[in-house]
């Protein structure tokens, strides 16, 4: 797949040619569409793809993959999903006249995950599927779904749901993609569902507590915390008592920094979102591991948000927060941000979402301050 990503972009396999590959790139933008109605419309099968893990059948690919408890490393996938959705893309916008895409198209948000099977076993071969599932003016959704194969038949692992962009050549402005047509109720299902996934985000996003005031309901829900914590023999507002068996939010904390090596790069020369997601999720389960007290199982990825690039060289801080706990399960937040050593800026690349499940009950999270509470 990631082959294939690099013959589509015309990207260097070495570092010190990446200049070169990327200027190169600026003579494409002759190719780009000036409307959307110039570009041939396409099915949802046109962009339909197939890709198999041979991890049953390669033993010598198992390494890469597994985990010191003998399953698949899930960071692992996350990175081959961020892949996979990319050369979905591609081939949707595939365009006859050159065997180079003028379109630079990277991840946008990791809308969902799900998952239906706690393990994932490092012996046995998986397919990944996946096509284009709603098209916008210069956004494309995309749905991928893995299976693993057991007794000579692929059993589904989980389900997963990507937005990707379409840019310019240089990776500068937003650019076109090619219209897609559903057929038949259940593609046009489909469709609609994307659109109303987008609607979702749109509301989503005009409701952050930066841009409104919270609810009747939420300011109920955030009083009753306070409320549960105040301390009666004093009633100060200062004076605060953790519940039974509970954790205050600001005690279930992990940080980590990563150095972003040239390694890491994807095939526009910054880095690759896969990288990110798998350093996010591997600090979000030791969070969960830490506060559960036994071994998460990942059960779903929500609203992963690519807010802005990672460059090369940058500094990496990632901040991983127990938010919300529910007898056996645990919501972590992790928040990931540039470091710029000249200005002494800090600049938010990323938010992720995980839940996981412990094997055992874990504590009550309890938030203390009120940007712990909305966080809650």
């Amino acid at each position: 797949v990631r082959s294939r990503l690099r013959a589509i972009v015309g990207a260097s396999t070495n570092w010190s040619d990446h200049v070169q590959a990327m200027h190169e790139r600026k003579d494409l933008h002759s190719l780009l569409a000036k409307q959307q109605e110039d570009l041939p419309p396409r099915r949802m099968n046109d962009s339909y793809i197939e890709v198999i893990l041979p991890l049953g059948s390669q033993p010598e690919l198992r390494e890469k993959y597994l985990n010191v408890h003998n399953s698949v490393r899930f960071g692992r996938i996350l990175e081959d999903l961020d892949s996979l959705g990319v050369l979905i893309c591609y081939t949707h916008t595939k365009h006859e006249a050159s065997q180079r895409s003028p379109l630079s198209i990277v991840t946008a948000l990791v809308d969902k995950i799900d998952l239906c099977k706690k393990v994932i076993y490092p012996d046995c071969d998986i397919k990944f599927t996946g096509n284009v599932s709603w098209v916008g003016k210069t956004s494309m959704e995309v749905k991928m779904h893995m299976l693993q194969l057991h007794d000579d038949t692929y059993s589904p692992v989980l389900d997963a749901t990507f937005v990707m962009v379409a840019r310019d050549p240089e990776n500068k402005r937003s650019a076109f993609v090619n219209p897609l047509i559903p057929e038949g109720p259940e593609e046009e299902e489909i469709f609609r569902k994307g659109e109303l996934n987008k609607m979702r985000r749109v509301d989503f996003s005009t409701a952050s507590l930066l841009k409104m005031a919270p609810t009747a309901e939420e300011r109920t829900i955030v009083h009753n915390i306070f409320l549960n914590t105040l301390d009666t023999r004093t009633v100060s507002f200062r004076s605060r008592v953790l519940p039974p068996n509970s954790v205050w939010m600001e005690d279930a904390k992990l940080k980590g920094l990563v150095i972003c090596h040239p390694q890491e790069r994807n095939i526009f020369n910054r880095i690759f979102g896969g990288f990110l997601m798998r350093k996010a999720f591997e600090l979000g389960w030791a969070t969960a591991s830490s506060y559960g007290g036994s071994r998460p199982y990942i059960v779903a990825v929500d609203d992963i948000m690519f807010q802005r690039p990672v460059e090369i060289g940058s500094l990496l801080l990632l901040s991983a927060q127990v938010c919300y706990t529910e007898k056996k399960y645990i919501q972590i937040r992790v928040h990931s941000e540039v470091y710029d050593s000249d200005t002494r800026e800090h600049k938010t690349t990323n938010v992720f979402h995980f839940t996981f499940m412990s094997e055992i009950e874990v504590p009550q999270i309890v938030p203390k301050t009120y940007g712990g509470k909305w966080q809650f």
